[in-house]
């Protein structure tokens, strides 16, 4: 009567429970049939209702899947646990490992219990206990429990033994300490014959040389002999139908003992010399047509690559990879595409034989293995085969997917320019990439092209003829069409006369007209890009003055842009009529040929921004303060209005004053920190707009105001050493003491964390020189701790008004990824009120990542106490 009426009792069956759920229509519906057997199952716990114990646990536990939350039924899986049955048992031992885990601390009550089954007569109750502590065994579980696991390793019942080492497993995990307790035990159950039991053993025996050093050099001892008899017998047994896989006996302890060979192996010449053979057995025996022997020989190339292998073993271990690379599934391919990007580091003539396997992957339909094949081609390149295997990528570039043409014009360019010997070759293969996917070519690239030409002067001519013809074939390139409209406009001349003709080239007719067309034909078909239209119109100007009698044809052309909507074409439209029109005295100096671009300076700007770097960085002069080669953090700039030098923290050279006043504009103060400034106000008005942002920025807070005078504490650096005086009344550091102590001159600082954020660390190091208490010569270390290498990274400071700042140009203004070297840059603080006040610094880095600009700041007060 009682189920009629409540159809969510206590006593309705699991699988009306599930029926009922699986009716509901709505989110709404399935909860409130979930709230409502909650409440009959919390309702028969509050009445100890034991009939239905074992029903309510396993509705629990399909609601606890639900995900819906059961902990009021966690006490009941106790209760079950503790019951003499063995089907209350096993409910109660399936709940707690569902609904518990070993963070919860009721866990502990169930210890004893436990204990209890471990000791059972009963197998079953046994392995119920063995299977509840395998999955939720905490560390104070562990070692209470161990010695009853560990005397079960030793009992008679497969079933058991098994169970008990995969418990085994999770103890090991939690304790390592306890892993010699296990040694020897696990040593004597390799002898067994029951397969469920070796697996076993084995994966015990892989955790214990994971857990323990002590345990690793005793399995090397005592299990080496035992490894090798059950992979040679499992290899050469005949059929068993209770372990074949596709005629395959037991894959999978095959893979387990290959595992377990090459953690031994590793680093062992001993003992991977006792297992050569066994392997060489399991590479050639092995059949290669079932996805079971593919996986056995996957494992076993991977086990000969990490041990101490004969080399032809491991010319074994490659060709099997290669044998891979020809078979019709994606997936052996692309593990073995993988595995040769590890195996190149080992054997690289090895891998060079299959060198045309994998450029044939490089066509591969998949894009995965596309690009797998396209990175292990990269490696692969050497001086020797650069060439050849140049000519089959670019042929390739020809016809490949839209969607792969940006990966493969990438490493194209990055071999030609990391391996070119013969400029005349590296000029070739890179316009033939611009011809073909100009479009995919990155900034960089065809600027390092063009600096290129600029310093080749025996080439110059040759270059613009090849991309003359180029551009009027492939017009559509865009990197293409600007590499060569700047070439037409430096070196129109050597185009119209052949000039610098080379043996290989044969004469082409290009007329004054011809090469303005040209030119005009890029403005009008780049009528949105403003960075190709800016450079038609310089090379227009440069023709101008180039072909005289083209000039009045060029003027026209260039004044169709005076009313352009862009400023800057607009601008350039105006000012190069001017000089078309009203300059012919000075048009022919003006526009004379581009000095020599400094290819080094070029090259050690770029050297890290990219893997592929062209080998003569390697031979640019080091960078040193105040030498010919200055970064983006040291450039030197020419005097200007003291505003504008104000913030200029990389100045090499000029002084900066500070002192005189400046009506200015805020120009450069602006662009530095990126937010609008007005003029300052006159001492004694009210503090300046200009003051308040910059303090906002420096995250100091605003000071109190005496007198009507303005009390901002903090500049920014200046090579000035003249202090300015600080009203007693103001502390701008915001509670950094007023009086610190005055060690020893002499004393050594510790080198500080002075930032650090998930992408970026700097630490600061310090040296005082001796009776200059006030000056520290500060070196600041860059460290990037991101995936990804930064690009034009710049690092500014400010101080406060009582300390001079001057910043020595850094190291570089790229800082490799995941912390594969640093930057340094020098800094000189002078203290003036040293022994009185500490230093502060606000410090900010601008950086970019992928050509996506970056920005950090933060303020140093960890200074060491004396500085």
């Amino acid at each position: 009567m009682d189920l009629a009426i409540n159809p969510f009792s206590s006593g309705t069956r699991l699988r009306d429970m599930i029926r009922a759920i699986r009716a509901c229509k709505t989110a709404a519906e399935e909860r409130a049939v979930v709230r409502r057997e909650c409440a009959a199952i919390r309702a028969a716990i509050s009445e100890g209702d034991q009939d239905y114990r074992h029903r309510n646990m396993a509705k629990l536990m399909f609601i606890h899947m639900l995900g819906y939350p059961t902990h009021f039924g966690q006490m009941e899986c106790l209760k079950l646990i503790a019951a003499a049955g063995f089907p209350e048992k096993r409910i109660g031992y399936l709940g707690l490992m569902l609904l518990l885990d070993e963070r919860q601390e009721v866990l502990m009550l169930v210890t004893n219990s436990l204990k209890q089954d471990l000791n059972h007569s009963n197998q079953f109750i046994v392995g119920l206990a063995l299977c509840a502590l395998g999955n939720i065994c905490s560390a104070e579980m562990a070692r209470d429990l161990a010695p009853e696991v560990e005397r079960l390793l030793q009992s008679r019942d497969p079933n058991t033994k098994k169970k008990a080492a995969l418990c085994s497993i999770r103890i090991v995990r939690k304790v390592p300490d306890l892993a010699e307790n296990f040694m020897g035990s696990a040593a004597s159950l390799l002898k067994e014959k029951h397969h469920g039991v070796l697996i076993s053993a084995v994966q015990l025996c892989t955790e214990l040389c994971k857990a323990s050093n002590e345990a690793l050099e005793y399995l090397r001892k005592n299990c080496l002999e035992g490894l090798v008899r059950i992979l040679r017998d499992v290899s050469n047994s005949s059929y068993a139908p209770e372990y074949d896989i596709a005629g395959i006996t037991d894959p999978f302890l095959h893979i387990r003992v290959l595992k377990l060979l090459r953690t031994l192996g590793q680093g062992d010449a001993d003992c991977s010399e006792y297992i050569n053979d066994i392997l060489a057995q399991v590479a050639t025996k092995t059949e290669s047509n079932k996805n079971a022997g593919n996986a056995i020989l996957y494992e076993c190339v991977e086990t000969i690559m990490g041990i101490e292998a004969t080399s032809g073993l491991r010319v074994l271990a490659i060709n099997i990879l290669g044998r891979f690379l020809s078979n019709r599934d994606n997936n052996i391919r692309y593990v073995a595409l993988n595995m040769l990007m590890k195996a190149i580091a080992v054997d690289t003539q090895a891998v060079q034989r299959h060198r045309a396997t994998i450029l044939e992957c490089v066509k591969d339909a998949d894009v995965s293995i596309r690009k797998r094949a396209l990175e292990l081609v990269y490696l692969l390149v050497n001086d020797t085969n650069v060439k050849s295997l140049t000519k089959e990528l670019v042929d390739y570039l020809e016809v490949s997917d839209q969607d792969f043409k940006e990966d493969l014009t990438a490493k194209i360019c990055s071999i030609v320019e990391k391996f070119s010997q013969d400029k005349q070759w590296y000029l070739d293969q890179m316009f033939r990439v611009l011809s073909l996917a100009g479009n995919y070519v990155k900034d960089d690239v065809w600027h390092a092209l063009i600096v290129l030409i600029s310093n080749a002067s025996e080439l110059q001519g040759y270059s613009v003829r090849s991309l003359y013809k180029a551009l009027l074939a492939c017009g559509e390139q865009e990197s293409l069409v600007r590499v060569s409209v700047w070439c037409i406009g430096e070196y129109g001349e050597m185009l119209v006369n052949n000039i610098s003709m080379l043996d290989v080239e044969e004469p082409i007719t290009v007329t004054e007209s011809d090469a303005v067309d040209a030119v005009e034909i890029a403005l009008k078909r780049y009528s949105a890009d403003v960075t190709t239209r800016a450079m038609c119109l310089v090379a227009l100007l440069k023709l101008s003055s180039r072909f005289p009698p083209t000039s009045e044809r060029i003027k026209e052309i260039v004044a169709q842009n005076k009313g352009n909507t862009v400023l800057e074409l607009q601008q350039r439209s105006i000012e190069f009529s001017s000089i078309i029109q009203r300059h012919q005295s000075i048009k022919s100096s003006l526009l004379e040929r581009m000095p020599v671009l400094d290819e080094a300076n070029y090259l050690v700007k770029r050297a890290a921004s990219t893997q592929a770097t062209v080998s003569s960085v390697k031979s640019a002069p080091a960078v040193a303060s105040g030498g010919s080669l200055k970064l983006p953090n040291g450039v030197a700039k020419p005097p200007s209005a003291p505003l504008a030098d104000l913030l200029d923290l990389s100045s090499d050279d000029a002084p900066v004053t500070t002192s005189a006043p400046t009506t200015a504009p805020n120009d450069f103060l602006q662009d530095l920190l990126g937010i609008g400034l007005t003029d300052s106000s006159p001492t004694g008005g009210a503090p300046s707009a200009s003051t308040d942002i910059l303090m906002d920025l420096l995250s100091i807070g605003s000071s109190p105001v005496q007198n009507g005078t303005p009390t901002s504490n903090f500049s920014l650096p200046s090579k000035e050493t003249k202090p300015a005086p600080v009203p007693q009344v103001v502390d701008l550091l915001d509670g950094l003491s007023s009086s610190t102590s005055l060690p020893d001159e002499n004393a050594a600082y510790p080198t500080i964390t002075a930032f650090q954020s998930a992408t970026l660390r700097i630490t600061f190091s310090f040296k005082k020189q001796p009776g200059k208490p006030q000056e520290t010569a500060i070196n600041a270390t860059f460290t990037n701790l991101a995936t990804t290498t930064f690009t034009d990274f710049v690092f500014q400071a400010a101080v406060p008004k009582f300390i001079q700042l001057r910043l020595d140009p850094a190291s570089s203004s790229t800082l490799p990824a995941s912390g594969n070297g640093s930057v340094t840059q020098s800094l000189s603080v002078t203290n003036n009120q040293h022994g009185q006040k500490p230093l502060a610094m606000r410090i900010r880095m601008s950086y970019k990542v992928n050509g996506e600009d970056r920005l950090e700041q933060g303020q140093i007060n960890n200074f060491p106490a004396g500085l």
